[in-house]
């Protein structure tokens, strides 16, 4: 029986050197180089964008001195400007400022004191 079991632990030590050579095989092979695994990204949907009205310009802003001009453009032979305070509103001193900025612009001239003609 002593010799059974001599043989027995010798057989046991000997499966043991094995299972320890496999097993520092086997964990060798569990540490792989570290390899970086590019995750590839899911395809994107590609959203259409909703389309947005076209923006309307602003309204352009009618000055004084375009509808005194307006007014002027009306009279062939010219205009005082009396007849500009009544066809505008405007008071005298808007209709002179007004005049001064169109005269300015070229737009219009003052043939006599106080009459106005387009150019």
């Amino acid at each position: 029986m002593k010799k059974d079991l001599k043989a027995i632990k010798k057989e046991i030590k000997a499966l043991s050197t094995k299972v320890e050579k496999i097993y520092a095989i086997v964990s060798k092979l569990k540490k792989p180089k570290p390899s970086k695994k590019v995750a590839k990204a899911k395809p994107v949907k590609k959203t259409v964008a909703k389309k947005t009205p076209p923006k309307s310009k602003p309204t352009k802003m009618v000055t004084a001195a375009d509808t005194v001009f307006a007014v002027i453009k009306e009279f062939k032979n010219g205009v005082n400007a009396a007849t500009l305070v009544e066809k505008t509103g405007f008071n005298r001193q808007k209709i002179y400022d007004s005049v001064k900025i169109l005269k300015k612009k070229g737009m219009v001239k003052s043939p006599e004191k106080g009459i106005y003609v387009k150019v």
